[in-house]
């Protein structure tokens, strides 16, 4: 599920996230034998030499634990991609300490003010990371494409690589709109824009959101969007094909570990339908979601806030697990709108370890490590729990940020939509304001949903002991 990004700049909520994590139960640092065994060398095993492939790596400014490398290239009428992504299993030793904290942890974990990572530093932002002008052992697809974009063939093997540049997306997007970006970096437009256009064909959707990002000014918090360039969505382009195909081929082979996604229950969109009135966006009944999200403009702060709460649709996600050719009953994941599979940030997800193994043994025509099968049966829940830990963290910090951005107008009166009423409770329900687009619990009789309304705020409170608390009644 796309995160929802947080940025804050006042070190005053650094306290309160601080309890937050104090109150999840969030690990802070790793034990002692944990880092230790992360500072031990790869194990190597039979690695192809791939160090002539001039990849590169794109990502936010200053990251450094870079789980993904590329370079693209035309293959006739069609394109080649290689794609490496960090071999985590050449420096995890099954069933040691730091195998024990990676499934403790599951996730590296996004808090406004820091990352709680799923491996140590010394190994998720050294050793194993895809840093440039360093040899690092990787998992490296190689997938051709037709003039079209479609996946004509896949491939995954071991090998040694090593990146030539740590690019952002920023950079990369003002080096192809002024035309002089490479050929390999060219083409990342090229595919990418073949790629929207087949998922649109297909009827997936990548969600755009942008991150929010409050602000002090003149002594006040305020809500801003900071929307990403075309370059973020056709380097997503690259992850999913290559997620795709890892489904296809652990389907193939008969076993494996997918990401699914059933269809939104009609409860969920007819909740979202009431949030884009509640914030203005005309959705007429004949138009889909994916068509409504391809028109949104994520720059434009009731856009950007309705993307936001698209991502709720994303919550019923799952890791499915398979083996021996008996097939799930759900293969596919409704957003992609095809079977797909996590295992392009290992680094930072516990299942992508288990899927690239997956995938190489299926390239290689040899059985599945027994670690991996010996995984299997406690693998989704474990990321079903991380999940939860993170959508609560996640949910916590907005109440927080937006609190404290509401914390100085209780007994004000604003405009808001009701989107939600409990079933058992009729008097109690949530309300999307417009003005500024957050939401907050009402209470009060005569909750109609989709109602438009007045209400006043009656609490705000970033530090409430359970949890940040933003109420209404209405006025």
């Amino acid at each position: 599920m796309p995160r929802r990004r947080i940025r804050v700049t006042d070190a005053a909520f650094r306290s309160a996230f601080t309890a937050l994590r104090t109150e999840l139960g969030v690990p802070s640092d790793f034990p002692p034998e944990v880092t230790a065994e992360a500072e031990r060398p790869p194990l190597l095993k039979a690695y192809d030499d791939a160090t002539d492939i001039p990849l590169f790596t794109i990502d936010p400014p200053g990251s450094t634990d870079l789980d993904q490398a590329m370079h693209l290239s035309r293959r006739g009428t069609g394109y080649r991609v290689r794609y490496a992504i960090a071999d985590v299993a050449a420096f995890v030793v099954p069933g040691s300490a730091l195998d024990a904290e990676t499934h403790r942890r599951v996730l590296t974990l996004y808090f406004p003010d820091t990352r709680i990572p799923l491996h140590p530093p010394v190994l998720s932002e050294g050793a194993a990371s895809l840093l440039p002008d360093q040899v690092r052992p990787a998992a490296l697809w190689t997938i051709d494409l037709d003039a079209d974009g479609r996946t004509t063939a896949a491939d995954v093997r071991r090998a040694l690589v090593r990146s030539r540049a740590r690019l952002d997306y920023e950079g990369v997007q003002k080096a192809i709109d002024s035309g002089t970006a490479e050929e390999p970096l060219f083409l990342l437009k090229e595919v990418g824009e073949l790629r929207e256009r087949l998922e649109v064909e297909r009827g997936g959707i990548s969600l755009n959101v942008p991150e929010q990002e409050i602000v002090q000014r003149n002594g006040t918090y305020e809500l801003m969007y900071r929307a990403g360039v075309p370059a973020d969505g056709w380097n997503a382009q690259i992850s999913l094909l290559t997620g795709m195909a890892a489904a296809d081929l652990m389907l193939a082979y008969g076993t494996g570990v997918l990401r699914t996604l059933p269809a939104a229950p009609d409860g969920a969109v007819g909740r979202l339908r009431r949030t884009a009135h509640a914030l203005h966006i005309d959705w007429p009944h004949h138009v889909s979601y994916a068509a409504l999200v391809r028109s949104l403009d994520p720059r434009i702060p009731h856009h950007a806030a309705f993307l936001q709460e698209c991502t709720t649709l994303l919550r019923g996600a799952g890791y499915t697990v398979f083996r021996d050719g008996v097939l799930p009953a759900i293969t596919t994941h409704a957003a992609v709108a095809a079977p797909y599979a996590h295992c392009t940030a290992p680094l930072r997800r516990l299942a992508d370890r288990y899927a690239s193994e997956i995938c190489l043994a299926a390239v290689a025509g040899t059985a599945v490590p027994d670690w991996v099968l010996a995984a299997f049966e406690a693998l989704p829940h474990e990321m079903a729990e991380g999940g939860r830990l993170a959508a609560t963290a996640e949910r916590e910090c907005v109440d927080i940020v937006e609190a404290a951005l509401l914390k100085d107008r209780v007994g004000e009166v604003f405009d808001g939509c009701v989107v939600d009423v409990e079933e058992r409770r009729p008097t109690v329900g949530t309300v999307q304001l417009e003005t500024p687009a957050v939401i907050g619990r009402v209470e009060g009789a005569g909750l109609e949903l989709g109602e438009r309304m007045r209400v006043r705020l009656t609490e705000a409170d970033p530090a409430s002991a359970g949890g940040a608390k933003v109420r209404f009644a209405p006025a």
